[in-house]
């Protein structure tokens, strides 16, 4: 299934930029900070979607495991 592998990498790189932002805000806290808080609240919104992708293809697979079963 590639749902899995794909909302795994689209988790990581959320994090990732989340944790880039919050880097660029405490090295410059008044540089950009609309923009760092716009990119994190993507960022963390994206890592929810992500999540909600493995949580439904985990319960797919279940269910169609329980069919096999």
């Amino acid at each position: 299934m590639q749902a899995l592998p794909i909302a795994a990498a689209g988790l990581l790189d959320a994090a990732n930029r989340f944790d880039a932002s919050a880097a660029r805000t405490a090295a410059e806290p008044l540089d950009d900070l609309v923009r760092e808080t716009v990119e994190r609240v993507q960022a963390r919104t994206e890592v929810k979607a992500n999540a909600a992708v493995i949580r439904t293809a985990d319960e797919m697979t279940g269910t169609l495991l329980d069919m096999f079963a």
